[in-house]
């Protein structure tokens, strides 16, 4: 059976050209599209992200929940760092039990503002690996933030598999060194919360690199996350390649991922153009090949888009 996780579609979001406007204007039409669409490209979790929605974010967050649940019966990612707006959305939910409230840090007022929602609203929730001391430097810190929102979550007698743990992903071009602390993480999960689950915000691997390749940068990652377990991702469900990938529909990419992650090595130039774009995005990933935005740049003019179909 292929490797595969969920997806949470993520272009709700009101940084987006079209979807801020229109959440800023009510106006319910490219919306409600979008979150057809999403559902349709076989998206798993719908995730509204407001950002910090600081004016009028509760009838934001709620108008947007309603919108979204006329034409999805999926379930909900709530993402703002304006926790009256994750409340607003949890209550204007069909069925806020099936919701995720995104997220819950490690940092003492997010664990005490947000957790009792998590009880009150039996809904699920994101442990985001962040402290007071910010974003954790290697697995030990990692794991110290997630054991910590993970007895938050006991106390108040939460399951632990109402967690999603995140252990942050941030840009190969700025730290090398966090993409391969991730990668060592994520499979100890079960070490720190036994019973959680695991998410990531995938596209920010790719921040500071080129647009227009940055989804080549994203689907090497995923694939080296599916390899390694993850439970889910909040990824774009526009990027047909991506939720391929996400379905298990590419079994030569994890056979590629596997024999490069099980520390096997292959001759490059024996593969196709499109794997050889995976074959250096994890070789850079993994920290063999310095990264440098050239890294696929001879590939291009050869690809084939639709060679995965």
């Amino acid at each position: 059976m292929a490797l595969s996780c969920l997806t949470l579609p993520e272009s709700i979001n009101i940084m987006s050209k079209t979807i801020g406007p229109a959440i800023k204007e009510r106006d319910p039409k490219p919306i409600q599209k979008m979150a057809i669409e999403q559902l349709e490209a076989g998206g798993d979790i719908q995730d509204l992200n407001l950002g910090p929605a600081r004016k009028n974010g509760d009838e934001m967050m709620a108008w947007l929940v309603k919108t979204v649940e006329e034409v999805s019966d999926l379930p909900l990612a709530l993402d703002s760092t304006n926790t009256a707006a994750i409340e607003a959305g949890l209550k204007a939910s069909k069925t806020p039990e099936r919701c995720i409230l995104n997220s819950i840090s490690a940092q003492p007022a997010s664990l005490d503002d947000r957790m009792p929602l998590v009880k009150k609203y039996n809904c699920q929730f994101v442990a985001l690996t962040l402290s007071d001391e910010g974003i954790p430097r290697d697995v030990n810190e990692r794991g110290m933030c997630a054991a910590e929102i993970y007895g938050k979550a006991l106390e108040y007698d939460i399951p632990a598999e109402s967690m999603y743990i995140d252990p942050i992903v941030l840009p190969v071009c700025v730290d090398p060194g966090q993409v391969a602390s991730f990668l060592e993480f994520l499979p100890l999960i079960p070490d720190f919360a036994p019973g959680a689950k695991s998410t990531c915000g995938l596209s920010n691997i790719s921040n500071g690199t080129p647009t227009e390749l940055r989804h080549y940068l994203n689907r090497a990652y995923q694939a080296m996350h599916i390899y390694l377990g993850i439970y889910s991702s909040i990824v774009d469900a526009y990027d047909g390649e991506m939720m391929a990938l996400c379905k298990g529909k590419i079994p030569s990419i994890n056979d590629l991922t596997t024999t490069l992650m099980d520390g096997g090595d292959v001759d490059e130039a024996s593969l196709r153009p499109e794997l050889q774009v995976y074959y250096r995005s994890i070789k850079c990933l993994m920290g063999d090949v310095l990264y440098s935005h050239s890294w696929i740049e001879d590939l291009i003019e050869k690809l084939d888009k639709d060679w995965y179909k």
